[in-house]
C-alpha cells in the first residue's frame, strides 16, 4: 500500500468523528483497550501527560511540548486534528511520523482492524502509543480527542492531567450544562495523579474538586496561582491563560525538572519546535490575513475580542462551519460592520453556504455565499484593500483547506 492508499483506506473504512460526527462517537473504552492489547499495551511503556478542556488544549500540549524539548527531553506530541497531513497528529521532538511507519503500521494490522471494526480515533491512538514506545520517548504529551472519561486516549496513568477550559462543545454527547461537560472532561483524573485546572468557574469547580478528593488527587486551579510572565511564541492575548495551566503542570511533574531557560525558550519557540499550526497564524500582511481554528463558543468570542483590538480599515470574515454547529447560538459574537464570504468546508459534515448565509443575512448581517473555501478565500482578497484585515475561521477544516 502506497502512503495515499493507506490513507484512503483510513478515512473510507473507518468512522472518524471529523467527517460524520455523533455517529462515528464510539463511547466506551472496550475497543481501545482491545486494541492496545493486542499491540502490547504501548501505553505503560512511555510516562505522558493527559490534557483535555473545551478550548486550549492543543495550545497547552504544544507549550508543553517545546519546554519539556528545550530541556533536553524526547518529546511525543499526540493532537487531533490534523490541518493538512494526518502526520500531524503524531509528533517526536517536532517531527511527525513517518509516511512509511503510517503504512507499515496499518499492514502489519489491517486484518485485526477488519475483524474488529475499530473507529479512526482507536486506530489512530493505537499508533501513536505504538510509536512513542518504539522510539522511546521519555514523555509524551497526550491531547484527549473529545470529552475525557470515555476517549480512546483515558487508558493512560499520566504524570500529570490538565483540564484547560470548559465550554459548551458537543453538548449532544458530552451534556447542555457546564457541570455535565466538567464531569466528563473530570474523567481524565486518575487516582494519585495531580491535576491542574487552567481556569476556574464557579459552576464546574466542585465537579472537578469532588472528582480530585474521590481519587486522592492533588488539584490545583493555576489562575488563582502567581506565576512570572512569559513571551509566548503563539500570538494571541487568551494563550497567556493557557500558559499558567502549563506553568503549574511542569511545576507538578516532578520526575522531568526543567529550569527557568527551558521555560522562557520553550514558550517563546513553541511554534518553531512543535510545527504548531491555525491558533492565530497570520498568512499575510497588507491586508493582514489571520486564520484561527477556534470553533465554539468560547473559542470564538476570544478570537473575536482578540479582532477588535486590531488596527484596520475594513474586517473580511470567510466563515464555514460544520452542520451540527449551533450557529444562531454563536452568532450574536461577530460584528455586523465586517463583509462576509460565507462556505462550506468540503466534507460530509460541512454546514451548506447558502443556509450559513440565509441565517446571518436574516440577522442583519451583510457578505454572499461561496461555493468553496478556496472561492470564498480569494474573493476576500480580491476585495480586501491594503489596510484592511481578513479572518479565516469557524471550523478546523475552513483553516486546512486555506493552509
Amino acid at each position: 500500500m502506497t502512503y495515499k492508499n493507506t490513507l484512503s483506506w483510513m478515512f473510507a473504512q473507518l468512522p472518524m468523528y471529523q467527517n460524520k460526527g455523533k455517529d462515528a462517537f464510539n463511547a466506551k473504552l472496550d475497543g481501545i483497550r482491545n486494541l492496545t492489547g493486542y499491540l502490547g499495551n504501548p501505553q505503560i511503556k512511555f510516562k505522558s501527560i493527559h490534557v483535555a478542556g473545551t478550548n486550549g488544549k492543543g495550545s497547552s500540549s504544544h507549550m508543553l511540548a517545546s519546554v519539556l524539548q528545550e530541556a533536553g527531553y524526547k518529546v511525543g506530541l499526540y493532537t487531533s486534528p490534523h490541518l493538512k497531513d494526518f502526520r500531524e497528529r503524531i509528533r517526536i521532538n517536532g517531527r511527525k511520523i513517518k509516511k512509511t511507519e503510517v503504512v507499515r503500521f496499518i499492514e502489519e494490522n489491517k486484518g485485526f482492524f477488519n475483524e474488529n471494526k475499530f473507529s479512526f480515533f482507536e486506530m489512530t491512538v493505537g499508533m501513536a502509543f505504538s510509536h512513542f514506545a518504539n522510539k522511546k520517548v521519555d514523555i509524551a504529551i497526550i491531547e484527549v480527542g473529545l470529552g475525557g472519561r470515555l476517549d480512546s486516549t483515558n487508558i493512560i496513568t499520566p504524570e500529570v492531567s490538565l483540564i484547560t477550559n470548559i465550554g459548551f462543545d458537543h453538548t449532544d454527547m458530552l451534556g447542555d450544562t457546564l457541570a455535565k461537560i466538567a464531569f466528563e472532561k473530570a474523567g481524565i483524573i486518575k487516582n494519585n495523579v495531580p491535576v491542574v485546572i487552567s481556569e476556574y468557574n464557579k459552576e464546574t469547580a466542585p465537579v472537578f474538586i469532588e472528582r480530585a478528593k474521590k481519587m486522592n488527587a492533588e488539584i490545583t486551579f493555576a489562575e488563582k496561582e502567581t506565576f512570572s510572565s512569559y513571551e509566548v511564541g503563539l500570538l494571541g492575548n487568551y494563550q497567556q491563560k493557557n500558559s499558567k495551566g502549563v506553568l503549574a503542570t511542569l511545576e507538578k511533574l516532578k520526575k522531568f525538572p526543567v529550569d527557568e531557560s527551558h521555560i522562557v525558550n520553550g514558550l517563546k519557540n513553541v511554534v518553531v519546535n512543535t510545527k504548531l499550526m491555525g491558533r492565530w497564524q497570520q498568512l499575510g500582511e497588507h491586508p493582514t490575513i489571520i486564520c484561527d481554528t477556534a470553533h465554539n463558543k468560547e473559542g470564538l468570542a476570544i478570537v473575536l475580542k482578540q479582532i477588535q483590538k486590531q488596527q484596520y480599515k475594513k474586517l473580511h470574515i470567510v466563515l464555514g462551519f460544520v452542520k451540527d454547529k449551533d450557529v444562531k447560538g454563536i452568532m450574536g459574537f461577530f460584528p455586523k460592520d465586517a463583509l462576509y464570504y460565507f462556505t462550506r468546508p468540503k466534507i460530509e459534515r460541512g454546514l451548506d453556504e447558502n443556509q450559513l448565509t440565509t441565517l446571518f443575512l436574516e440577522a442583519g448581517f451583510h457578505g454572499k455565499a461561496y461555493k468553496t473555501v478556496n472561492k470564498a478565500f480569494k474573493a476576500a482578497q480580491k476585495h480586501a484593500k491594503k489596510s484592511d484585515f481578513i479572518y479565516v475561521g469557524g471550523s478546523n477544516f475552513v483553516v486546512a483547506e486555506v493552509l
